[in-house]
């Protein structure tokens, strides 16, 4: 027990100092912000989500009609 504890002490302090975002400003954003090109970005990336959605959503109608064909419940 004492084990588990000290390396999740070790763990949480070695996390502490590792953050993925930092109190500075991002350039490439601020740039992407200015020119009105981020709603690029966040338009290619609700549709790449959206793909990927609709794609489970017919995995998922598929899987269930091959299930009822071969009475699987």
């Amino acid at each position: 027990m004492k084990k588990i504890s000290l390396l999740l002490i070790f763990f949480l302090l070695l996390t502490g100092n590792i953050f993925a975002q930092s109190s500075d400003v991002v350039p490439m954003a601020d740039k992407l912000r200015e020119d009105g090109k981020i709603w690029v970005v966040v338009a290619v990336v609700a549709i790449v989500f959206a793909g990927i959605a609709i794609n489970l959503f017919r995995i998922d109608a598929k899987l269930r009609k091959i299930g009822k064909d071969l009475n699987i419940k």
